[in-house]
C-alpha cells in the first residue's frame, strides 16, 4: 500500500520547486507584463498541488512518536527475520544441486 502511494506521488510531479514560477513572476513584473496574473495563478495552483501531495503522504496522520514506534517495530521485525534466515541457512537442510 505504501509503495502504491509513493508511486502515485512520483507520477504527480517530481518537481516540487517553486523557484522557477517565482522567477517567471519577477520577470513579468520587470517587464510590466500583463502575464503576472497568469503566473501568479500558476504559483497558486502549484502550492495547492503541493498541499494535496503532503496531505496524501503515507503516515502523515501519525504523530512523530507513533512514527518512531512503528519504525522501531519494523526494525525489530527485520532483525528477527534476519536471525531466522541465518538459522535456516546454518541448518544445511537444503539440497543444493551442483552445477555440471
Amino acid at each position: 500500500m505504501m509503495a502504491v502511494a509513493q508511486a502515485k506521488l512520483e507520477k504527480e510531479g517530481d518537481d516540487c520547486s517553486l523557484l522557477p514560477l517565482v522567477h517567471d513572476i519577477i520577470k513579468c513584473m520587470d517587464k510590466d507584463s500583463q502575464d503576472v496574473h497568469q503566473e501568479l495563478a500558476k504559483l497558486k495552483t502549484r502550492i495547492q498541488e503541493a498541499r494535496e501531495q503532503i496531505s496524501n503522504m503515507p503516515g502523515i496522520e501519525s504523530s512523530p512518536l507513533e512514527q518512531q514506534q512503528q519504525l522501531a517495530t519494523l526494525r525489530e521485525q527485520v532483525h528477527t527475520k534476519n536471525q531466522l534466515l541465518q538459522k535456516y541457512k546454518s541448518l544445511c537442510m537444503f539440497d543444493v544441486p551442483k552445477a555440471s
